[in-house]
C-alpha cells in the first residue's frame, strides 16, 4: 500500500502512517514499515520539505509563511519545516512578489487605484507574503507603471 502511494507522488511519513492507520494497520507492523522505508530511502521528510518548497515557490509564488503551512499540514515536523523554508532566498522570494503583482497589474489597469492596491496586496498576503512585503512590492510596481499611490500606502514598511 506504501509503494502504491509512493508510486503516485511523494509522500511524508505521516502522510504514510495516516493511510496505514486508515486501513487499521496495526501501529508496530505500520512503524515497522515505515521504518524500514525511511532506512531505505523512501520516505525522506527533509528532501520531500525541500522539493515541496522549490515546487511551490516556482509554481505557485507561494512565500515562506504560505508554505511552513502546508508543510506542517502534511505533517513535517517544525525543524524541517523551518529548514526548508530558510533555503528559500529572501531576494527570491521578492522577485516572485514582484512577478505576481506585475502579472496582476495589467489585468487591473482600469480598477480604482484603491482597489487595485487592496487587491494585489490581498493577493500576495493570501500566498503568504508579509504585509510589509506586500506593500512595498505593490507600491514599487504602481510607481514604476506611473501610477499614482494611494494615500496610505507611502508610508507602510
Amino acid at each position: 500500500m506504501c509503494l502504491r502511494l509512493l508510486a503516485a507522488a511523494p509522500r511524508t511519513r505521516a502522510q504514510l502512517a495516516d493511510a496505514l492507520r486508515r486501513k487499521d494497520v496495526e501501529d508496530d507492523v505500520a512503524e515497522g514499515v515505515l521504518g524500514r522505508f525511511t532506512d531505505v530511502g523512501l520516505i525522506d521528510d527533509k528532501a520531500f520539505a525541500q522539493a515541496w518548497v522549490r515546487s511551490r515557490h516556482a509554481g505557485r509564488g507561494l512565500a515562506r509563511r504560505a508554505l511552513a503551512a502546508e508543510l506542517r499540514r502534511r505533517g513535517v515536523d517544525s525543524e524541517t519545516v523551518g529548514e526548508a523554508v530558510e533555503e528559500l532566498d529572501p531576494d527570491e522570494e521578492a522577485r516572485t512578489a514582484r512577478a505576481l503583482v506585475d502579472r496582476k497589474l495589467r489585468t487591473t489597469r482600469d480598477v480604482d487605484p484603491v482597489k487595485r492596491t487592496r487587491r494585489l496586496v490581498g493577493m500576495l498576503a493570501r500566498k503568504g507574503y508579509p504585509p510589509g512585503t506586500a506593500y512595498r512590492v505593490v507600491r514599487e510596481a504602481l510607481e514604476a507603471e506611473g501610477t499614482d499611490v494611494p494615500e496610505g500606502l507611502d508610508h507602510l514598511d
